[in-house]
């Protein structure tokens, strides 16, 4: 009888689903798509399932980026807006890839720059294989734009764009928007690493009939995690910055980026040097910056230029008191992220997702967008309000805890993967 039981026990089990094999494709392994996407990777092998990951890089692609970037040139508004539009004409077609073919589901996240084209994508469709697209901005549905930067015209077909030289209603945005709408392919499911995103894109001409789930990006907790006093500290003393002073961080890839939205935090700053004068303060910079920029805040600054390893990033979040974030287009930041789970408070803008990763006077101070007036009181209420700083920082990391650890995120993306197989392989 025994051994009848156990023939049943291993009979049942050689009857349960195989884990799928996941191929995450993503134009870079930096910049903000790129880091979330080997997270997602990680998070993902951490629990058992095969996932690679397939970039631009890997296959080759330089003349595709090139011609994919000066198509647009005669029509783009100026440069400005050079590489806030994409058209996806050129691209490779990875359908016979052996790690496409070896898939159970594709997962495509930030895809443009000469990666893929719409035509690719279709062609990926055409393998009959789920597809899983996790969207870091707005571009799967609208005419070719990033971040729409406030137009909704979208929410139709495109058209009037105000990126383009010369906007009209059967413009080159309106043309893109029905090209997606034919090549698109019917069995994507779409991600969105934020509510806000998510909601956005229900709302959308393009993608209101497809499911759309917001996840977040996950984040290796025991890594980026908050430093001891000792380590703050240590930090601290390398780089000059006096010992009874609070440390404000700001982050960007490119400082004098627009959306990114640094004239609010000098406005912010400067709103704080007059109404606060005994708020001793002084600032640590992450990114590429220009020094007639930086010169112009009220406080030392002390620059770290673009920073790439890990455990220099959660140095310096550590050593921080406040993160400040006045983005006026953002998703889901990853600097969000990683300062909480530092432990480090954010002050910023009710923008995207921020709303959604920072509770208001709970993980740190939330201000009505474009209000530097509001930031500037959100950084009096983090440095010196009635809350301990103490009492935030528990509450910045125990707010990526709940949320987004690997196990958390991997988790609901099985889900996913597992309702977009045939069979439930």
């Amino acid at each position: 009888m025994g051994r009848n039981k156990d023939y049943f026990f291993v009979q049942t089990m050689s009857l349960a689903p195989a884990p799928p094999n996941i191929l995450l494709l993503n134009t870079y392994t930096q910049g903000g798509a790129g880091v979330a996407c080997r997270r997602l990777q990680t998070a993902l092998q951490a629990s058992g399932i095969a996932a690679n990951l397939l970039t631009a890089n890997d296959i080759g692609y330089h003349w595709p980026f090139y011609a994919e970037r000066l198509s647009f040139v005669p029509f783009e508004r100026d440069p400005s807006v050079r590489f806030a539009f994409s058209l996806a004409n050129f691209g490779k077609n990875l359908s016979r890839h052996p790690l496409v073919r070896q898939a159970d589901v594709l997962h495509l996240h930030w895809v443009n720059q000469g990666f893929l084209s719409l035509k690719n994508i279709h062609q990926l469709a055409q393998l009959g294989k789920p597809i899983v697209w996790t969207l870091h901005d707005m571009w799967a549905f609208t005419g070719g734009c990033h971040y729409s930067r406030g137009c909704e015209r979208f929410k139709q077909t495109c058209g009037q764009c105000p990126f383009l030289k010369r906007p009209a209603p059967n413009d080159l945005s309106n043309r893109v928007w029905h090209r997606k709408k034919a090549l698109f392919p019917k069995n994507i499911h779409f991600v969105t690493c934020s509510e806000w995103l998510a909601k956005v894109a229900r709302s959308s001409g393009l993608l209101k009939d497809y499911p759309v789930t917001a996840i977040p990006n996950p984040i290796d907790t025991a890594v980026f995690k908050p430093s001891t006093a000792a380590q703050r500290q240590t930090f601290r003393t390398e780089r000059g910055i006096s010992p009874d002073a609070h440390v404000l961080l700001f982050a960007a890839m490119k400082i004098s980026e627009e959306r990114k939205g640094f004239r609010f935090l000098l406005e912010a700053l400067q709103t704080l040097k007059a109404q606060r004068p005994d708020i001793r303060l002084e600032i640590l910079v992450l990114g590429k910056s220009e020094t007639e920029t930086l010169a112009a805040l009220p406080y030392p600054v002390h620059s770290l230029g673009l920073v790439s390893e890990q455990a220099k990033l959660v140095q310096a979040y550590g050593a921080a008191d406040v993160f400040a974030i006045p983005s006026l287009e953002d998703n889901l930041p990853n600097t969000v992220m990683e300062s909480l789970a530092c432990g480090t408070p954010v002050a910023g803008f009710a923008t995207g997702g921020i709303p959604e990763m920072v509770g208001h006077l709970k993980e740190g101070f939330v201000a009505p967008q474009g209000d530097s007036q509001a930031l500037a009181t959100g950084l009096v209420e983090i440095l010196a309000g009635k809350s301990p700083l103490a009492a935030y920082r528990e509450a910045a990391r125990r707010k990526v805890e709940l949320e987004y650890t690997h196990e958390a995120v991997a988790e609901r993306y099985l889900k996913i993967y597992a309702s977009a197989i045939p069979n439930n392989k």
